[in-house]
């Protein structure tokens, strides 16, 4: 006798499969004891004997098999084991009446998902207890966004319903800020901000002091030091000399770490220094030790001048600049060299083609760009803010194709949201409230992208994923931009249009900037996709989660093949969680061996020509880093830093597996006597894994 059949949660009677058991079993063991399967076996046969014996007449359902292996793990004296079983069991129930209450059908929302949305977003209240549910959540930020319409004379519970549905089916979400402040009394919905740093006392720390209003309500802050005396110059209102930018940077690293950024992550700078300031040498190399300026990341501001004394071989001018006095000449080649050895050796400096991103400046007659956000992808004006928000593409695709009617009305509502959020937004101060209102720049980008690409059955790594790229972002631009046109019709244009490139171009804008690729680590995770323009970070891991234990996770797409073509087993996830890898790995065909790559298993150029491919059509810039291998060379790093500025790449930032221990993903840092495994942290979701905080 042998259990044939199995009752569903909806009540359909279907062929009961064994192995379904000893795969949550085998699971439940590796998330907390990182065993075999052996064991997964024989509490399976015992678990299948029970069923028989007990349901002989009738047919059991899915939670009386559930019982039955919770009671057979805690009798073998498996009592964590059971205990995590359980505990995943209850999340799951969870999540799928959190579904209900949203909506969703796909993608499935994770036990992390949950885990991040509680520690993160839901609001709580005085006792620190949770306050709202993610439904909640959705409705509280769709309300106070859509509120802006009355000022328009639209149709708010219209708006309120359209912005409700497209994140609570999470097709579309705003950075973090907005998800967190909107309809509280903080109000701060920005991630991304500049603020200018003036040659004086006085200035600097009040840079300082307004870093801190705005790390405080969640928002992260780049800084040009280029302004500052070089170190050793003379101070003339005390006859002493001055320390230079990089002894300032300590003073913003160390009020950054003792502000709670908003109660919700930790604060992130990005500080710059131009190639051609005195001090560059000492800047390229501060961040060698990975202790220091652990709150910044850093960049070179490299120009058109230095990029072509570099390819003649030549020496180049040091610039003091208080007086623009010629201070010394350094050779072009050995500054580079270093900035190559010294983003191989920790992943700072990053590059910026700072003459680059003023060529694509739509008001120039404002100012220059001098500085970008902590992440790179949001260049920015002094006092100017950006907010933020990314389509999941992954859910625009249907039937094997890309629905692009789908992605346009998600583009549209998408731009009308990041609008009214400028004028919902309550600013940190009364400068960035005038220079962000002048200018109106939102940045819409896309995550999801390699989920995408695998949903086409086309490789990252391929041209065809090059061409897909530039169709995508050139489609949500025009698309962003007609609706921006549509919205300045109806609003008026932002008020410095007459001063900007798009004055010739079209009758009014209402936005000067519409899209920007930023990372996406908590809203992709909260979407369940991949983050950002990033390929996958690994295709089966362990996750350590928020509350302190560990799971066992697999990339939803690969399953779903796995299971379809006949290759899936528990044991098959456990050997690619070594990895994170199927490259190496037998049971997996070649033609799912090409779509799954990792971003390890791609070749450094493939990361810098799909940036390029997305910085092509972007108004702001593009978010990515380019994933090295462990034994990747400085020639390696500095073949990455020439194609990024022949194709024309706003920035470029490179980051060499294990060269910072404090790095978020770890390949066989997890382990026993005899096997190690790829560990993520709970909000780890591509990219660079020392990235201060994504969107």
């Amino acid at each position: 006798m042998f259990t044939a059949k199995i009752r569903k949660r909806d009540g359909r009677i279907v062929d009961f499969d064994s192995s379904r058991i000893k795969d949550a079993i085998h699971r439940a063991f590796i998330a907390v004891e990182l065993e075999n399967g052996k064991r997964a076996e024989v509490i399976t046969k015992e678990v299948v004997q029970l069923l028989d014996r007990k349901f002989e007449k009738r047919i059991p359902s899915v939670e009386d098999a559930q019982d039955l292996v919770v009671t057979v793990l805690e009798k073998r004296g498996y009592g964590k084991v059971a205990g995590e079983y359980q505990s995943y069991r209850e999340k799951k129930e969870e999540i799928r009446g959190l579904k209900e209450e949203l909506g969703i059908e796909e993608p499935k929302l994770t036990v992390n998902a949950l885990e991040v949305l509680r520690k993160r977003y839901l609001l709580r209240d005085e006792e620190g207890r949770i306050a709202e549910t993610p439904a909640q959540m959705f409705m509280r930020v769709a309300e106070a966004i859509a509120k802006i319409d009355e000022k328009h004379g639209g149709n708010p519970e219209e708006s309120e319903k359209d912005f409700y549905e497209m994140m609570a089916k999470v097709e579309f979400l705003p950075n973090s800020p907005t998800l967190f402040n909107a309809g509280t009394e903080l109000g701060q919905l920005s991630a991304c901000f500049v603020l200018p740093v003036e040659d004086s006392l006085e200035g600097i720390f009040t840079a300082v002091k307004n870093m801190a209003l705005i790390e405080k309500s969640g928002g992260g802050v780049g800084f040009d030091f280029s302004k500052l005396r070089p170190n050793g110059d003379m101070v003339k209102s005390t006859n002493g000399v001055a320390s230079g930018p990089v002894s300032f940077m300590h003073v913003f690293n160390a009020a950054t770490e003792v502000i709670k950024a908003g109660g919700k992550r930790r604060g992130a700078m990005m500080g710059l220094l131009r190639i051609d300031h005195p001090d560059v040498i000492e800047f390229i190399s501060s961040k060698r030790n990975s202790s220091v300026l652990s709150n910044f990341n850093i960049s070179v501001a490299v120009t058109d001048e230095f990029m072509k004394t570099l390819e003649e071989d030549g020496e180049y001018w040091l610039i003091n600049p208080r007086n623009k006095e010629k201070v010394r000449r350094l050779e072009a080649k050995k500054v580079w060299d270093l900035m190559a050895k010294s983003a191989w050796a920790s992943g700072d400096p990053g590059v910026i083609f700072i003459d680059e991103i003023n060529r694509r400046n739509p008001i120039p007659e404002i100012g220059r760009i001098e500085a970008i956000n902590p992440c790179g992808e949001q260049p920015l004006l002094a006092y100017e803010s950006c907010n933020l928000g990314s389509i999941n593409v992954s859910r625009i695709v249907e039937n094997g194709k890309i629905n692009w009617s789908k992605l346009g009305g998600a583009v549209r509502n998408a731009v009308h949201f990041l609008d009214n959020v400028i004028d919902a937004n309550s600013f940190p101060l009364k400068e960035i409230e005038k220079m962000t209102k002048a200018n109106r720049k939102i940045g819409l980008g896309v995550m999801g992208f390699a989920d995408m690409l695998i949903k086409l059955g086309v490789p990252y790594d391929s041209e065809e994923a090059l061409k897909l790229a530039e169709q995508l972002i050139k489609s949500v631009t025009e698309e962003a931009r007609k609706e921006s046109v549509r919205l300045g019709e109806e609003r008026g244009s932002f008020p410095n249009f007459d001063k900007s490139v798009w004055k010739d171009k079209y009758r009014c804008m209402r936005n000067a900037t519409v899209t920007t690729i930023a990372p996406t680590g908590s809203i992709s995770i909260m979407a369940g996709c991949s983050s950002g323009i990033e390929p996958l970070f690994a295709i089966s891991f362990m996750r350590n989660v928020l509350d302190g234990t560990r799971l066992f996770e697999i990339n939803p797409l690969f399953e779903m093949m796995a299971k379809e073509r006949g290759f899936y087993s528990a044991e098959l996830l456990e050997k690619i969680a070594r990895t994170g890898s199927v490259q190496g790995i037998k049971k997996v065909p070649e033609d799912v061996k090409r779509v799954f790559v990792t971003a390890l298993d791609i070749q450094p150029e493939w990361h810098v020509r799909m940036q390029a491919a997305f910085q092509r059509y972007t108004d702001n810039a593009v978010s990515k880093t380019v994933n090295l291998p462990h034994d990747a060379t400085v020639e390696d790093v500095k073949k990455v830093f020439w194609l990024a500025y022949r194709l024309k790449c706003k920035g470029i930032t490179v980051y060499r597996y294990g060269s910072k221990p404090e790095q978020v993903l770890n390949i066989g840092e997890i382990r026993t006597a005899k096997r190690r495994f790829v560990a993520a942290e709970s909000e780890y979701a591509g990219g660079c894994p020392t990235c201060p905080f994504p969107n």
